[in-house]
């Protein structure tokens, strides 16, 4: 069986002893010393999973290289070896927060720190195990594990395997361009291009040569001739969202094309064969629109061959923890972000308690804001720009052990300042199993 790799990034310091070391505790040993050897390392030897990093003197210089060093390395699981005096410096602590899975001082018991890379090790070996398992059975991208989430992922993979006109429902912010790219990513055209179209924010004057193409000289302006977004997307899926501001005269020339599969440049006299499935969507009843005669019905009809409703966040409440876990990591991939633990029981109270109006976009929008309003290590309603919740109504038993728990570990871990082992023994559990914990909690990421 081959040797699990591992990067050795000593950047001022020789690491004869420590790669010594390495070997004998059963790794294939890799070196760098700077970020270009940190590249060509990375991608000559894949799979590679940890990383170590000697720096025994600290100088705030070198934190700008060494980081890029890092965030080029993304996927490693990183453990630091520093002199113990070197994290007196705030940067070097927040660093190391932001970036590593643990450290160890110099001099270095290599029991311990044989013990510490084999936990990285298996972390990083069951991420990848998760990536795995999320592509093989088709997250599709989507967040939550409610009832309503996994119904309407059973529908896009009904509908991915057909190749007629869907219809997406759903209320702004709900997520419809994100099922319309799982049912393109679930189909056999995946491979094909996926060209999503606002038809609401291109100008009517305009939408015609956007979507059909134009030959040159067709229009002032037109000095060459380009092709539609339609044609594009051939081969793929175009998704039409907003679907309903589409203008009548359009609409025609719309059904024209489901029709006959045949679309006119503008300015041209050859219709030209294109082979796409249309996905559209709309936050209105169309069924309301066909009546008040702002769209077609037979256009309607065309669209609507197979039906999917995107389901509003408030008839997915169990789903807004997750959510916001998601997003809070989301933004924490921005390091110039200060850094934010989570969310305190109070904020996952109001969260809870919200009816969001504004779908997923809204409580991403929310999340964002308190990744730059919070002053403190748990976001409060008051980040989120959220009333505090009167009461734990509405707040499921089970939410409201989660929130415990991870509130727990949270507060430990700022306690011990982030020492691992004592802050499992505080706990009453194992090292593995905190580990386990932060990483369901998303307090694993930058976990030291």
């Amino acid at each position: 069986m081959a040797l699990p790799k591992i990067l050795c990034l000593s950047p001022l310091e020789p690491a004869a002893e420590v790669v010594e070391q390495l070997s004998l505790m059963g790794w294939d040993v890799l070196q760098a010393s700077d970020q270009a050897g940190v590249s060509r390392r990375i991608q000559a030897h894949q799979p590679m999973q940890v990383g170590v990093l000697l720096l025994k003197d600290f100088a705030p210089e070198q934190l700008a290289w060494v980081e890029a060093c890092l965030r080029l390395s993304n996927g490693l699981e990183w453990v630091g070896l520093f002199h113990a005096p070197a994290l007196d410096s705030p940067l070097l602590r927040e660093w190391v927060l932001s970036y590593f899975f643990d450290y160890h001082t110099l001099p270095v018991d290599w029991r311990e720190f044989h013990l510490t890379l084999g936990h990285a090790l298996r972390r990083a070996q069951l991420r990848g195990r998760d990536d795995i398992y999320l592509q093989a059975t088709g997250k599709m991208g989507m967040v939550g594990h409610s009832a309503a989430i996994a119904k309407l992922q059973q529908q896009i993979r009904k509908v991915a395997s057909t190749e007629a006109s869907v219809l997406i429902g759903g209320e702004s912010g709900s997520g419809k361009e994100l099922a319309a790219r799982a049912i393109h990513q679930c189909s056999r055209r995946a491979v094909g291009p996926f060209v999503a179209v606002n038809c609401g924010a291109i100008a009517p004057s305009l939408i015609h040569s956007e979507l059909f193409g134009h030959e040159r000289g067709s229009f002032t302006g037109a000095t060459s001739s380009k092709p539609g977004l339609i044609e594009a997307a051939s081969g793929g899926t175009i998704f039409l969202d907003e679907i309903a501001d589409l203008p009548l005269e359009l609409q025609t020339n719309l059904l024209r094309f489901l029709q006959e599969h045949t679309i006119h440049r503008v300015g041209s006299a050859h219709s030209l064969q294109i082979n796409v499935r249309v996905v559209a969507a709309s936050h209105v009843d169309l069924m309301e629109a066909v009546a008040a005669g702002r769209f077609r019905e037979d256009l309607f009809y065309r669209l609507n061959v197979l039906p999917i409703e995107v389901p509003p966040l408030r008839d997915r409440m169990s789903d807004v923890p997750v959510l916001a876990q998601h997003f809070l990591q989301h933004c924490m991939t921005d390091k110039h972000q200060r850094r934010v633990e989570g969310f305190s029981r109070q904020a996952l109270s109001a969260m809870m308690s919200h009816c969001w109006p504004g779908n997923v976009r809204e409580l991403s929008n929310r999340v964002q804001r308190a990744m730059v309003m919070s002053d403190q290590r748990l976001i409060t309603p008051a980040d989120l720009g959220l009333n505090m919740a009167r009461s734990a109504a509405g707040v499921g038993l089970d939410a409201v052990r989660t929130m415990a728990e991870r509130d727990a570990i949270a507060m430990t871990l700022g306690r011990v300042d982030r020492n691992i082992t004592h802050a499992a023994r505080e706990l009453g559990i194992s090292r593995m199993t905190l580990y386990r914990l932060m990483d369901k909690h998303g307090l694993a990421q930058g976990a030291g």
